[in-house]
């Protein structure tokens, strides 16, 4: 178990290293986890060598979220004072979400599609 989170921690201290080295605005551990899913789909990495750690990370989910939900309770306040801009964006930001995923994916099925499909 031991090892499996050192190839975790591993590929997020590369994720750093690349934030750090490029300045470029995108978390770190989201760079990490895309070059670990690369490495997998690669065979570069072994499932074997992360599953245990990644189940149990998955399984405790939840846990993850409960130093926001605290953060959330600490703003009550200024949540309850602009409830209506909130709310407003979270509506208005998953319609456009929903539709750039919609229109993302049809373009890669599109992109993606055998040649005799595309004829049709």
């Amino acid at each position: 178990m031991i090892l499996q989170c050192a190839v975790l921690f591993a590929f997020l201290a590369i994720g750093e290293f690349i934030v750090w080295a490029t300045e470029v605005p995108v978390p770190s551990s989201i760079i990490g986890m895309l070059l670990l899913t690369a490495a997998l789909k690669l065979r570069i990495v072994r499932l074997m060598w992360v599953d245990r750690v990644s189940d149990f990370l998955v399984k405790n989910l939840g846990f993850f979220f409960v130093p926001a939900g605290v953060g959330l309770i600490n703003c009550l306040g200024l949540i309850k004072a602009q409830w209506l801009p909130i709310i407003g964006a979270s509506i208005v930001s998953t319609f456009l979400i929903i539709a750039v995923t919609g229109w993302v994916h049809q373009l890669v099925r599109r992109l993606s599609a055998p040649h005799h499909e595309l004829s049709r």
